[in-house]
């Protein structure tokens, strides 16, 4: 089994920046073969939708609206997954989910983000 933590959700201006932490633990079996990481948003009332993923390799793939703004990195060793996310807008405030693609998915439990206007 793993473990997903997010971190470093918060309440922050309209313009501001924020950056996400998404650490793992757990079976170290498991960790391995963890491939695609990423992060995913739901803000009320609407579907969960895919902000940006990363995989092993480095291959990133965005969200339209957060390309140019957002930036996804990660540290294989560590198996930690970033989010700095830039010029915030209102639209962006929702919950997000660290999640992990492998053998198995896995997600986190959610860190809030709200942008006030």
């Amino acid at each position: 089994q793993v473990q997903l933590v997010e971190s470093g959700g918060g309440l922050v201006q309209a313009g501001g920046s924020l950056r996400l932490t998404c650490t793992t633990s757990g079976n170290i079996i498991s960790i391995i073969a963890i491939n695609t990481m990423g992060w995913y948003r739901q803000a009320p009332g609407k579907q969960r939708e895919l902000v940006a993923t990363i995989a092993s390799g480095g291959t990133t793939n965005y969200a339209d609206s957060v390309k140019g703004r957002f930036t996804i990195s990660r540290d294989n060793a560590k198996k930690t997954v970033y989010l700095q996310m830039n010029s915030l807008k209102s639209e962006d405030t929702a919950v997000y989910y660290c999640n992990a693609d492998g053998p198995r998915v896995y997600w986190g439990q959610g860190t809030q983000v709200t942008v006030s206007s």
